[in-house]
């Protein structure tokens, strides 16, 4: 917004724009993006069920310049190497597989940040486990997400315990699987994120034993491929989008149950069971550009995976942010 306008008028701006979700986007003046004929940019994006699509769908922001080819990739790990290959040149997870990139030395930028809700991101029992808290899971077969967050997060928790990986029967599953194995008791406990673990509460009667909060910083990167930032019209094309989801998430913020019923559709998660999510969530959504704070934390993530055992290496994850886009994320 130009630096004229009074605090008032951003209220009033803000409050009239939330009643529509085209309306939220920023006028063309304001943006940082070049101006540039886009009709000839596709941008291939990666999105999980009920995520980026099913957010800019609700909030009404999907009449881009460019052409958009979603594709859906159910965990980070899978993002980061469709854009290693050049398949894909935006996607998004948690800050874990982005450690393994670094060590990996993979074709990968991190260009902003998603501020997400920590308290679905749970370590669950059955019903029937007898387990109360994490240092019961010693001998317990454990599902988790093999350099995810509920990697990381299961990790800490342990360590928190005085417990290691070696001390439990840990089983890597992917979070479809999980949900079986829970089912049928094939696992004692499981380290899961989103709706899944819901499922599994509401489904199942699982037992919360952890969340997230005070394990995960809450940021996950969006993922881009080097070359597509570099690119002039697709770095235009990426910081459009950019503001589209930036202004997609603060219209989510203020109409959830809209955003809740796009996600429904594509999940089939009946909408009372997302909304209780959100009801318990611990932040609201938010994009945010790239600071010295995210990527001190980041690697303080990797120094913790390091000295848990979890990576082979040391892991330096500065040379994977970009501050590309920050003008255009802090332009509001």
């Amino acid at each position: 917004m130009q630096s004229n306008w009074g605090k008032s008028t951003r209220r009033q701006w803000l409050a009239g724009a939330a009643a529509s979700g085209a309306g939220l986007l920023l006028p063309l003046g304001a943006r940082a993006a070049p101006k540039a004929d886009l009709s000839g940019v596709t941008l291939r994006i990666g999105t999980y069920k009920g995520n980026w699509r099913a957010l800019l769908t609700a909030a009404q922001l999907t009449q881009t310049p460019y052409k958009i080819e979603w594709r859906e990739l159910n965990n980070g790990v899978l993002h980061i190497e469709a854009i290693h290959g050049n398949a894909l040149d935006l996607g998004s997870g948690s800050e874990i597989p982005a450690l393994f990139a670094a060590r990996q030395k993979t074709q990968v930028r991190f260009i902003a940040v998603v501020r997400e809700d920590l308290n679905s991101q749970v370590t669950l029992a059955r019903k029937d486990s007898g387990i109360q808290r994490i240092a019961d899971l010693k001998g317990k077969r454990v599902g988790y997400v093999r350099a995810t967050t509920a990697h990381y997060f299961l990790s800490r928790q342990l360590a928190e315990a005085g417990l290691s990986f070696n001390d439990i029967t840990p089983i890597n599953l992917t979070p479809a699987d999980g949900l079986s194995a829970f089912d049928r008791g094939d696992i004692d406990a499981w380290a899961i994120y989103g709706y899944n673990g819901q499922t599994a509460r509401i489904k199942y009667g699982a037992q919360v034993l952890k969340t997230g909060l005070g394990y995960l910083s809450g940021n996950f990167p969006v993922y881009a491929n080097p070359q597509s930032v570099e690119d002039t019209l697709k770095q235009a094309a990426i910081a459009d989008y950019l503001q589209r989801l930036r202004t997609a998430y603060h219209w989510a913020n203020q109409n959830y149950l809209a955003y809740a019923k796009a996600q429904s559709q594509e999940t089939r998660i009946p909408v009372g069971d997302l909304i209780e999510l959100w009801n318990n969530r611990s932040t609201n959504y938010a994009l945010r550009a790239v600071d010295n704070a995210v990527v001190q934390g980041h690697q303080a993530v990797a120094d913790t995976f390091l000295q848990l055992g979890v990576l082979d290496g040391p892991a330096q994850v500065a040379p994977l942010w970009s501050r590309t886009f920050d003008p255009v994320l802090r332009s509001a």
